[in-house]
């Protein structure tokens, strides 16, 4: 980054938890709040997320081309089919968050994904169906919400359907990454 970027990049009006870490800053910049409908990212995201439960979003964020490699791209149908011996892979991996019970819970949260691609046509449909007139909210309020009652609703109809790590706080953080809410401050440069 030159100089004159860098001092253009410190003058934009941007939400306060991006401070000044630049991994941060690009992602604040570049995907969160966006609007995705894709479900290899909406996958990503569900891997990610159900890591950072009881951990920093900045931790996971530092390890997440570790995460990509240790999870198979992302690829749901590879992750839905790794074995006791990937779990043992994974438990001496580094570069990911080494926890036993979420990595089990990424591999079974996988084939539960799949299922719901198969019975919604896909995981984005499933979301959407959630939120009002199936469209994103943009919160114009400058209040950012740990949880709200879509929340609530997805990660209790989700944890009905076996879904682990993935509680109401983890799937409102996975709406705002996602862009289903933009929670972006009124003034940020980047609503």
């Amino acid at each position: 980054m030159t100089q004159g970027s860098k001092l253009k990049t410190q003058d934009l009006h941007r939400c306060r938890w991006a401070g000044t870490d630049e991994l941060y800053i690009k992602y604040h910049d570049e995907e969160w709040g966006k609007e995705v409908h894709d479900d290899h990212t909406l996958f990503e995201f569900l891997i990610l997320e159900s890591a950072q439960a009881g951990l920093s979003w900045i931790t996971i964020l530092r390890r997440r081309e570790g995460y990509r490699k240790a999870f198979s791209n992302f690829d749901v149908k590879k992750v839905a089919a790794f074995t006791d011996a990937d779990v043992e892979r994974l438990m001496q991996d580094t570069g990911i968050i080494r926890n036993r019970l979420k990595i089990l819970a990424a591999i079974s949260n996988a084939k539960l994904f799949i299922k719901i691609q198969e019975e919604f046509g896909s995981f984005d449909k499933y979301l959407y169906s959630f939120m009002p007139d199936g469209k994103p909210i943009n919160n114009f309020s400058g209040i950012t919400p740990a949880s709200t009652p879509i929340s609530d609703a997805i990660s209790k109809d989700m944890k009905k359907r076996g879904f682990k790590f993935f509680g109401t706080t983890i799937c409102y953080a996975h709406m705002q990454a996602t862009g289903m809410v933009n929670d972006h401050v009124p003034e940020c440069r980047f609503k």
